[in-house]
């Protein structure tokens, strides 16, 4: 039997109790992953993107192991939900316009302390100030930093559009900004390396494309060590009690890890590990969470049809954004419809051996997205659910 196929049987004979559609979380998987990702780290501190967990219960679960410490949220609405529910450290990754958010932090010292902004311009500032409603709580910030990879005298640009900033000046300017601004205080930079930490640089079939992919995250991360060291001197001349600078993502732990200028790195997909992560050369994970749906249907020799399964990732629109079908192996697609809204045909000689009220397992493209399709996972160890647990859609949160 293939470790596939034990997966399988393990998870059949957990979940043979229960209906599908639903899902799972292999904690034995999850808790492997989240240690590799804290020897990756190398003593340095892990900060949980929550995004890629959508869990309370999983998220207590990782913060209890040593290596991890603090959350990195997405929404304001969802870090002042985080500290009332007794996380004490919660960096929002994404400035905010939400201003009954920023009324409620600015009037409460237990969130004002736990929670920190982030922000990129001084107009983001100007709205924190106006929302305040009369609340008088000093308010955490964060300045991000540009970190995209350009070549060819800029011609050429490579990561994701966030923060404007990107020079050691300019991120020393709105320091400044930050620290003489009544109500505010400075935090912490955090630089996400998305270009490096988020593309996969071992695609099954393109050599070509891999080995480019390679070339450029080697020159990426050269540039960026060198121009986040800069930018945490500067910074730290206007700020020298700057508390934390945070960099990585889960498929550049190591690498910036080694940087001497990051005291804490981000991660959260590596727990889950998504079909996305199956591309690294960096690494190699578990796949942690899946989903699973019902075979409804037999309409011929290799065909099953399940019940939905259409969960497709955000990103730019593509194959790599389906999640796939994962267990039992050998199944794929029709290529003509694909993962349906309401029933998904799936081909090859697999189909064969399954009957009717028979789970075909998936993994989702991301990690976090999973989530918002299901209100429980189910947390298997070895070929039992020990534990059923919320998601955030499962406690009646929808964040985004």
């Amino acid at each position: 039997m293939t470790p596939r196929a034990a997966d399988r049987a393990r998870y059949d004979r957990a979940t043979a109790h229960l209906d599908a559609p639903l899902a799972i979380v292999d904690l034995d998987a999850f808790d492997a992953n989240a240690d590799d990702l804290v020897r990756r780290a190398a003593g340095k501190p892990i900060r949980v993107a929550s995004k890629s967990v959508r869990s309370r219960a999983l998220l207590e679960r990782v913060l209890a192991r040593p290596g991890f410490a603090g959350i990195m949220s997405f929404t304001l609405a969802e870090s002042l939900w985080l500290a009332r529910s007794g996380f004490d450290d919660v960096l929002l990754a994404y400035p905010s316009a939400d201003r009954s958010g920023f009324a409620e932090l600015a009037h409460d010292p237990k969130l004002a302390a736990a929670v920190t902004v982030m922000v990129d311009d001084p107009a983001q500032l100007r709205l924190i100030d106006g929302a305040r409603d009369g609340g008088r709580e000093e308010i955490r910030v964060c300045v991000e930093l540009d970190t995209s990879w350009r070549t060819l005298g800029g011609r050429v640009r490579v990561g994701a559009l966030r923060s404007p900033l990107r020079t050691p000046a300019q991120l020393a300017d709105l320091a400044r900004v930050v620290t003489r601004r009544p109500g505010f205080r400075l935090a912490g930079i955090m630089a996400y390396e998305g270009h490096v930490a988020g593309v996969g640089d071992s695609l099954a079939g393109r050599p070509v494309r891999s080995r480019a992919i390679r070339l450029m995250q080697a020159a990426a991360r050269k540039e960026l060590a060198v121009r986040r060291a800069e930018v945490v001197r500067a910074v730290r001349s206007v700020a020298p009690d700057l508390e934390f600078v945070n960099g990585g993502g889960t498929g550049s732990v190591q690498h910036t890890a080694a940087e001497a200028a990051v005291t804490e790195i981000a991660a959260g997909s590596g727990l889950y590990v998504p079909r996305l992560f199956d591309n690294y050369t960096s690494f190699t994970g578990r796949p942690a969470a899946l989903f699973a749906q019902p075979v409804v249907r037999r309409p011929g020799v290799g065909v099953v049809t399940v019940l939905g399964g259409g969960y497709p990732a955000s990103g730019a629109p593509g194959a790599d954004r389906l999640p796939v079908p994962y267990l039992p192996e050998g199944l794929r697609y029709d290529a003509q419809e694909g993962p349906g809204e309401v029933q998904t045909p799936l081909l090859g000689s697999a189909a064969d051996d399954l009957l009717i009220g028979d789970k075909v397992w998936f993994r989702h493209a991301k990690a976090g997205e999973l989530c918002e399709r299901f209100e429980t996972l189910h947390l298997v160890s070895g070929d039992r659910i020990v534990e059923t647990v919320p998601t955030y859609r499962g406690e009646g949160y929808a964040f985004l």
